[in-house]
């Protein structure tokens, strides 16, 4: 393994306990580096965190020189999806936190450097009794879900995230239909309207499954972004950006463009609206390279991989899972019998 570079030697010291000497890990409940020698926490906080929030503008039309990972950040690649993360502190691993394979180190980065990002607030213990309780919840679950579950393997991750601010000034035509039978219609309309778009959560790795995305998405807010530092990493892996901000956009694409239609189907209020044709000249683009913080479950049931995700910024917990067929099938015999007791009695009603 090659010899680590004098800005990781650094980051390892800045890791350093201030009492004892000690590796320090960034502890959620504290949400402060804490030592794991005697325990002595120390604040992150300084007084240009506001600073986080701030946005940076985009011109598509004038080159730009972004600025890169930082040399020190030395990555390891997944041999199994491909995924490059970094690892803080004392949290080196020999598993991907995305899908559990063995990771190597990797060459040097060729990413872009992170702005902001939103630490852990949810510790793994907590995540975990979150896990438990989503699986206590699951109808037609196997009954020893819980024991696999319980035995699988959690990782902390800091996911990679765009946020982009737009308006956009939209020019549209679409059709619409009017009454029903012979007298159905089909008509044409056309229009104008203004949309601004200010904070699209964006993921920034083809590794970001809508899965993971769908764990971290609902409760963002920018008001909790502070600057990046190694500190809120200790302990835990990142995958560092790799997406130019050209490239960030075209991955949004779909999704704002499922956005913009449905806002022209709101703005012509009118049932049956198909074929829309739009142009839009978007302006005042801006962007945020982020990072936001999930715990993992890796767990197997049957030779099966699933995963449940947990975000670190609330909780709130998605997962995958199995099904029982014999429950299934009990469900399926309960409902069927409910159905025809109901229309044994409606029968019943009726002829009294």
């Amino acid at each position: 393994m090659a010899s680590p570079v004098p800005g990781a030697m650094a980051i390892q010291r800045a890791l350093q306990c201030t009492a004892c000497g000690g590796q320090c890990r960034f502890d959620p409940a504290q949400g402060a580096l804490l030592c794991q020698s005697c325990g002595t926490p120390r604040s992150l906080e300084t007084d240009d965190d506001h600073r986080a929030a701030e946005e940076f503008g985009y011109d598509p039309d004038v080159p730009a020189q972004e600025p890169r990972i930082r040399p020190e950040l030395m990555e390891h690649a997944c041999e199994a999806c491909g995924g490059q993360v970094t690892f803080t502190g004392p949290a080196l691993s020999e598993r991907c936190p995305y899908c559990d394979g063995p990771v190597v180190l990797a060459d040097p980065g060729t990413g872009y450097d992170t702005m902001a990002l939103i630490a852990f607030r949810v510790p793994q213990e907590a995540g975990r009794k979150n896990v438990r309780d989503w699986v206590r919840r699951r109808l037609a679950a196997p009954n020893d879900l819980a024991e696999h579950v319980t035995q699988g393997r959690v990782a902390g991750l800091y996911a990679p995230f765009w946020t982009f601010d737009s308006r956009e000034a939209v020019q549209y035509w679409a059709k619409y239909t009017t009454g029903s039978g012979k007298k159905r219609r089909t008509r044409s309309t056309q229009g104008n309207l203004s949309l601004t778009f200010d904070d699209l959560l964006v993921p920034a790795s083809a590794h970001v499954t809508p899965l993971i995305r769908d764990g971290i998405l609902h409760e963002f807010d920018p008001g909790r972004l502070r600057p990046y530092r190694a500190g809120y990493l200790a302990g835990f892996a990142a995958e560092q950006h790799h997406q130019t901000v050209a490239e960030g956009l075209e991955a949004n694409r779909r999704d704002k463009d499922l956005l913009i239609r449905n806002r022209i189907k709101r703005h012509i209020n009118r049932n049956g609206v198909h074929s829309i044709r739009y142009r839009t000249d978007t302006t005042g683009i801006h962007y945020r390279r982020i990072l936001l913080p999930v715990w993992i479950l890796h767990y197997t049931y049957k030779e099966a991989p699933h995963k449940i995700v947990v975000s670190g910024i609330d909780g709130r917990t998605f997962g995958e899972r199995p099904f029982s067929r014999w429950k299934l099938a009990g469900y399926a015999a309960a409902i069927s019998a409910a159905v025809i007791g109901f229309g044994l009695l409606w029968g019943a009603a009726g002829l009294l």
